[in-house]
């Protein structure tokens, strides 16, 4: 396939189709291309901790500070709103520190505190889908394989989830990298899987099989039916590492961003506050829910099958995917009455 091929997306609100400028697009063909080409050891190579950490910081710390001499050019070049920064754009001097930036989300980004609604955790853009067959939004797995995606030995999680539905996150380099909670609950389970740091780039995630499941995340599972939670089962989040990602940070704070906090079993945490923070690049959260508890907006549905959208989103899945461009603790979804007395592990 063309890893260079124009790739498209539907702007909320506006409805407006979009033409992505993707960050270091050509690096990525060269990396998933030539070097596939040229054999499996530099290929790993270049797709390794080491090698993300360097690209990262040779592109956030070194070269790319040095060509665009401080925040201004950077956040121009990227169309990020300073405005909406807690620190002064003058503090912002490095593009990294524009990449870590904090926001006023409490303003900027308004969450519906209805317990039904599922906010989004990022700025990004959205797909959708089901690992029910009968589903109408069922897809291949392409993108992940749910087994390796949550772990083959955590079985627990492997039968809560099953047939449950899922939501796809992908930021890019210009959006807010900080994830917040997308439902409020308990945490039960928090855990961390090894792996690679393939990018999240459309084309490159195209040219792999089930990528999300073989790069290193951070799975953490919260039961939402506990006093004062969204009701809605059990939720996983997964914070997907990707290229230029060096970590991802858990510091969860219940007001703005104050004395933030490592999630641990046990601890109740709420919808929209700052979970975790990505160094830096671009990278993916996932979110599934268990069978029959979440109907997606109509909308971001609607968007995924819209015809004359260029999308690198195609192969292996029948049909072009489009994705939708959401904002941070804006709605994605609603809880599904359930019957009184269903198992919340079922």
């Amino acid at each position: 396939m063309n890893l260079l091929a124009p790739h498209q997306f539907i702007q909320r609100g506006t409805a407006r189709i979009q033409t992505e400028h993707l960050f270091s697009d050509r690096l990525v063909n060269l990396i998933y291309s030539d070097a596939r080409e040229r054999g499996t050891h530099l290929f790993r190579a270049l797709t390794s901790a080491r090698m993300s950490g360097l690209l990262g910081f040779l592109t956030y710390d070194t070269l790319l500070g040095s060509k665009l001499s401080g925040a201004g050019n950077f956040s121009r070049m990227l169309g990020i709103d300073l405005s909406e920064c807690v620190d002064s754009p003058e503090t912002l001097d490095t593009p990294r520190k524009v990449f870590e930036r904090k926001i006023r989300y409490w303003t900027c980004r308004p969450v519906d505190e209805d317990p039904a609604v599922v906010a989004s955790p990022a700025d990004a853009k959205i797909l959708v889908g089901s690992f029910a067959r009968t589903s109408r939004l069922f897809l291949k797995e392409k993108f992940f394989s749910f087994q390796a995606l949550l772990g083959e030995r955590k079985s627990r999680w492997l039968n809560a989830f099953a047939d449950g539905d899922f939501a796809i996150f992908r930021l890019t380099p210009d959006k807010y990298h900080y994830n917040h909670l997308p439902v409020s609950g308990e945490v039960v389970d928090i855990y961390d899987i090894p792996g690679t740091y393939y990018p999240c780039n459309p084309g490159a995630v195209m040219a792999l099989s089930t990528p999300y499941s073989k790069n290193r995340r951070v799975v953490t599972v919260i039961d939402t039916n506990v006093p004062g939670g969204s009701g809605i089962g059990l939720v996983a989040m997964i914070e997907v590492v990707a290229l230029m990602i060096g970590d991802i940070v858990q510091c969860y704070s219940e007001r703005e961003y104050d004395d933030p906090k490592p999630l641990v079993p046990g601890m109740f945490v709420k919808k929209g506050r700052p979970k975790s923070l990505y160094r830096p690049g671009s990278s993916t959260d996932v979110l599934i829910f268990q069978k029959k508890r979440v109907e997606f907006s109509v909308d971001i549905v609607m968007n995924m099958f819209h015809p004359g959208v260029q999308t690198r989103f195609s192969e292996g899945f029948g049909r072009p995917l489009v994705e939708t461009e959401v904002a941070l603790r804006s709605e994605i979804g609603r809880k599904i009455s359930r019957c009184i007395g269903e198992n919340r592990d079922e």
